[in-house]
């Protein structure tokens, strides 16, 4: 007989998300994008933040770099103002449900449904046949486990992660139309306009960890000032007039988008604001500041955790207590639905 769902700590519906440490400091767009929504989110609902070291492995990263990423990952979720005391921080591996999930899912999953992912059809692509490997064929699978295992009622997740989500609802919806019901469907949350942060030497593409030019990205751990000359760098056009059109004038929109998002002003406040000619220099000048404003306590916050790594390491594994008591008890529904015989407890 299935167990009943795990309630919320706080009798609020739960949330989970996560990235991946796959690199030395995460971008303002995921700070924009992802951390200012989870830290709005953390006060309605019973959140969990992961840090998704188990999808990182697909990208092949050396043992000390992963270790050190994931606790630098984690170390931005909380100057972020990701709060532990009000929200589950902890690391993927350290709780193996998700791996022993994602095998029962892999195991409901078509190779067609698969193989249609578009993100694995990108990334296939580009690394070739030689150059791809099993996890990532089947890191949707672990990502909706990763979902499932928490009765997760809404997923923050960007656009691209919209599919993933979808085969994660399909797979749910599966399970329990065969095995009686047993997971809860989730709902996705897509963060608003203001959180489409663009690369400032690309704008017409998103700000990404991965792009080929990293000169675009304005990094939260980089020293201000390198993000100041990257500000004044930006791209933008040559008529000189400030005003919010995303295909004719993308480089001004996206200095539009940051400049609302930390200042909290409509972008029709800054229209009229830098109106007439040769203001661009005035708003890049702005942006840069506003930027500075963020990240010098962000840094400062993540140094001072980095620097007692003792204590940051007893904040996750608190996290992983708290994770494993939810997500043991939604993998023994699944093992006894499926028809696992019961191990010793």
């Amino acid at each position: 007989m299935s167990q009943p769902a795990s309630p919320p700590r706080s009798g609020a519906p739960r949330i989970l998300s996560g990235m991946q440490p796959t690199h030395d400091s995460l971008h303002l767009g995921n700070y924009l994008g992802a951390q200012v929504n989870w830290v709005r989110m953390q006060a309605d609902f019973d959140a969990f933040f992961c840090v998704v070291d188990q999808h990182a492995l697909t990208v092949g990263p050396e043992p000390e770099e992963l270790r050190r990423r994931t606790r630098v990952t984690a170390a931005q979720y909380i100057a972020g103002g990701v709060d532990p005391e009000k929200s589950t921080v902890f690391v993927q591996s350290h709780v193996p449900e998700h791996s022993q999930l994602a095998w029962v899912l892999n195991c409901i999953t078509g190779y067609g449904e698969a193989a249609r992912m578009t993100q694995f059809k990108d990334k296939s692509g580009k690394r070739g046949a030689e150059g791809t490997n099993v996890g990532l064929f089947t890191y949707p699978m672990l990502m909706a486990a990763d979902i499932l295992l928490y009765d997760t009622s809404v997923v923050p997740v960007g656009e691209d992660q919209r599919q993933h989500l979808e085969l994660t609802r399909d797979l749910a919806g599966r399970f329990n139309a065969r095995y009686g019901d047993t997971f809860r469907i989730p709902e996705a949350h897509i963060p608003g306009e203001t959180a489409k942060i663009m690369s400032l030497q690309e704008p017409t593409a998103k700000m990404s960890k991965s792009a080929d030019n990293q000169a675009g990205n304005l990094m939260m751990l980089d020293e201000p000032k390198v993000n100041t000359k990257k500000v004044k760098s930006a791209v933008t056009d040559t008529d000189n007039a400030v005003r919010f059109d995303a295909e004719a004038k993308p480089g001004i929109a996206n200095l539009l988008r940051i400049h609302a998002a930390l200042s909290g002003d409509s972008i029709e406040t800054l229209v009229e604001r830098y109106a007439g000619e040769n203001k661009y220099g005035a708003l890049k000048g702005d942006v840069a500041e506003l930027v500075i404003q963020v990240q010098a306590p962000f840094k400062a916050r993540v140094d001072e955790l980095i620097g007692d790594p003792a204590e940051l390491d007893r904040v996750l594994a608190a996290g992983a207590e708290r994770a494993r008591e939810v997500a043991a008890a939604t993998l023994a529904r699944a093992y006894d639905a499926v028809g696992f015989l019961p191990g010793a407890r």
